[in-house]
């Protein structure tokens, strides 16, 4: 092999190591809130608002802080650092992406799953369009 070839594959290979390290590193898995806390990693957590603890919006800081449990019951304030997303309060779950600190999980991105409105379940039969 020409020796260039030689440099061009070890760069390639460097830089593929490179970039799959980076991106393991980037993205945490799915957890709890206990598992985000012994961890230390960057995670996504499921869970739920709970509607009867305070929810505040800190304006200064741009800071949007609730309360969350997790889907093995674990309660834990959620500091989002952004306004309060769209259809919050019609959330059936809340997945948070972050990592915890202290008592504190810190979300960087919150994806809101609301009910869908293709699942109607009015009782209404369908009418054939040939009827």
């Amino acid at each position: 092999m020409k020796p260039k070839t030689i440099v061009g594959l070890t760069l390639m290979v460097g830089f593929a190591s490179l970039l799959l390290l980076n991106f393991g590193e980037q993205v945490g898995g799915y957890m709890d809130f206990t598992q985000a806390a012994e961890t230390g990693a960057r995670a996504h957590v499921v869970g739920y608002w709970v509607e009867e603890q305070p929810v505040r919006y800190d304006q200064q800081r741009n800071v949007f802080s609730f309360h969350m449990r997790d889907e093995h019951g674990t309660v834990r304030e959620v500091h989002y650092l952004n306004p309060k997303p769209a259809n919050f309060e019609d959330a059936e779950k809340l997945v948070v992406e972050g990592s915890m600190q202290g008592d504190v999980f810190v979300a960087e991105h919150i994806l809101v799953k609301c009910p869908s409105k293709y699942n109607d379940t009015s009782g209404l039969d369908a009418v054939p369009a040939n009827s």
